[in-house]
């Protein structure tokens, strides 16, 4: 099956190169691109930590096993003083970007955001302020009864730096409705995206698969980012992660190993406009990862000084910066840490 020039697929030449293409002729296409974008052979990574903030949230989506109702035992509000302690142990260890995402809390206004990003700006500085999700954004908003334009100027005057691109599920409406009905819509997860660039922040894309999702959705979902991007979005990476069902009320199994990595080359073929690709070793582990390098990829992520969302789901995967180096040599590839908008931090001899 001949594979279309990177600016050439189009949707249906898509579906046919995920439903009927062979894997290993799709990621050698993927490795073509990823070796024409990124000559130099390097691998790069971030050394961040996700602080989920609260766990309370409104959307119930059915594939989470994190978020809590209001009343729940376990349910939680980190206090400022919790939040500088886990960033301070992050600039401790050279980290450079603070990943804050938690649920629809229907009591955080924007003045909490704005007070602990003021904050967390002045006491350190250094560090990437690289969260939030659309959907947070949205909530916020409506919220404190703001317009999305107020809701982002304001959150990105008292320190927001960019937006990660969480709460993309699939970017099709049947399937949101269908896992997460209480989320915003596809078109809403877009618009606040390409406000966001608009005002000058960096931003990225995900797609959780594997879970009600048809062949064709997955495509949509890829075509819709592009389109995005080419629409004035400022997405740096795509990254497409499986769902995971554990102590989940949906159930289920998730994606193999072969299907991550034909939808892995694919976003790489399908996402012209957007130079990164990233690995989720957080899902797939380290041999996967690795072997995902050769698929597209040429990013791993964050080494999470820690993660609790897709754990709750009983995924556990855990790699240190010195096994991810060592994960990125054994492969053949050049280590690098990076900032949030790909800039080089250093360099890790092999």
């Amino acid at each position: 099956m001949s594979i279309p020039t990177i600016t050439g697929i189009q949707r249906n030449e898509a579906l046919r190169l995920l439903t009927e293409g062979e894997l290993l002729t799709i990621g050698a296409a993927a490795d073509k691109i990823r070796k024409k974008l990124h000559p130099q052979g390097r691998v790069t990574f971030v050394v961040d930590r996700n602080v989920n903030y609260t766990n309370i949230c409104e959307s119930r989506c059915s594939f989470c096993a994190f978020y809590r109702d209001k009343q729940a035992d376990d349910a939680y509000i980190l206090s400022s003083g919790q939040i500088f302690d886990k960033i301070a142990e992050l600039v401790e260890q050279g980290g450079t970007q603070l990943l804050m995402q938690g649920g629809l809390n229907p009591d955080l206004k924007i003045d909490f955001f704005e007070r602990l990003f003021r904050e967390i700006k002045v006491r350190f500085p250094s560090v990437q302020n690289h969260s939030l999700s659309p959907a947070e954004v949205t909530c916020i908003a409506t919220n404190s009864g703001l317009s999305l334009d107020q809701t982002l100027a304001r959150l990105k005057s008292a320190g927001l730096d960019s937006i990660p691109g969480g709460g993309a599920e699939i970017l099709v409406d049947e399937v949101r409705k269908s896992i997460s009905p209480n989320k915003i819509g596809w078109q809403q997860w877009g618009e606040v995206m390409l406000k966001a660039a608009a005002l000058g922040m960096p931003t990225t894309a995900t797609m959780m698969f594997g879970s009600k999702e048809r062949p064709e959705d997955i495509v949509e979902h890829l075509f819709r980012v592009r389109e995005l991007q080419d629409q004035g979005g400022s997405f740096t990476a795509f990254i497409p992660w499986t769902y995971q069902p554990g102590n989940t009320e949906l159930g289920g199994t998730t994606a193999s190993g072969v299907d991550y990595l034909k939808v892995l080359a694919l976003s790489r073929i399908v996402l012209d406009n957007i130079p990164n690709i990233q690995a989720s070793w957080v899902t797939q582990g380290q041999k996967m990862a690795q072997v995902a390098l050769f698929f597209g990829a040429n990013d791993l992520g964050g080494t999470m000084l820690e993660e609790n969302v897709v754990a709750a789901a009983g995924c556990s995967f855990r790699m240190s910066q010195s096994e991810m180096i060592k994960l990125i040599h054994g492969a053949g590839f050049q280590a690098a840490q990076r900032t949030t908008t790909y800039s080089i931090v250093r360099e890790f001899a092999v």
